[in-house]
């Protein structure tokens, strides 16, 4: 099954779009530092029975370096106005790390346009339920990365570096991805307006955490999945559990974080019957 890339005005900004297949559609949203090409290897087998979307997040990949609208509301509405822009009028949402926030503002605040959730690897702002995960304090490099004009300034010459550092320790073998699509992820990062965009998430939080609090207040109603690997774990299904109407989850133990990359099959099991209503 081919990829087709293209561009999608949405929101004000303009995505770069990964599509592939026909059925009921499904949105892939990456995280941090990755493109679309983090979903290559299971984007084949939803093809088969879905239509899959896969864009760059906004500042991302190909995707245009917009100079604000990093929290997760906004790129939830980036979402929206691009299933508007392909002609979607409801879609499943798979999430990983950075796409997490905006993926659960989607569907708390959008549940007629969300038909399944999948969020994995990632935590839900402040939600109670991730203590032991936190219990050492949160990574160092959220810290670091959340200071206004530090980060991309202190790492300019070796962006590239700096970012597969985080590839390869998204993979338990510390690998990374495979060597075509790291090489289009580091290439995707190369600069300093790249890391701008990307550290802005992280900029984000304290927003992010705010809205994610005011929408948890209400039940989540659309069908939802976790699932965690070995670095976040159970932590996410711990927090959804007190809010969610219908949740399941999955942890892949010997996967790394970059779960689409370490464990495509395990992942594929578990979230194909569940897209697919099964």
């Amino acid at each position: 099954m081919g990829v087709e890339e293209f561009t999608v005005a949405a929101n004000g900004v303009r995505l770069n779009v990964a599509t592939a297949g026909t059925g009921p559609a499904v949105v892939l949203l990456h995280g941090f530092p990755h493109t679309w090409r983090i979903w290559s290897a299971v984007i084949p087998d939803l093809a088969d029975r879905h239509r899959v979307i896969a864009p760059d997040l906004r500042g991302l990949g190909a995707s245009e370096r917009a100079d604000s609208g990093y929290d997760a509301a906004t790129l939830a509405d980036d979402v929206l106005a691009l299933l508007d822009g392909v002609g979607e009028s409801r879609a499943s949402v798979v999430a990983l790390d950075a796409g997490v926030p905006p993926a659960f503002l989607l569907a708390a605040r959008h549940p007629q346009r969300i038909t399944r959730l999948v969020l994995m690897e990632a935590l839900i702002g402040v939600l109670p339920g991730a203590e032991d995960f936190l219990a050492g304090g949160p990574p160092w490099w959220f810290g670091f990365h959340a200071v206004p004009g530090l980060a991309e300034s202190v790492l300019a010459g070796n962006e590239r570096a700096y970012i597969d550092f985080f590839l390869r320790q998204g993979t338990a073998d510390g690998a990374g991805p495979p060597p075509p699509i790291r090489e289009a992820i580091l290439d995707a990062y190369a600069d300093t307006e790249s890391l701008r965009c990307a550290f802005e998430y992280y900029r984000a939080g304290t927003r992010n955490a705010a809205d994610i609090a005011d929408a948890a207040r209400s039940r989540l109603t659309v069908p939802t999945m976790t699932i965690g690997a070995g670095v976040v774990g159970e932590a996410t299904h711990r927090q959804l559990r007190p809010i969610t109407d219908d949740l399941v989850g999955h942890v892949i133990a010997d996967s790394g974080h970059i779960v689409p990359v370490d464990a495509p099959g395990e992942l594929l099991e578990s979230i194909g019957p569940f897209l697919t209503g099964g």
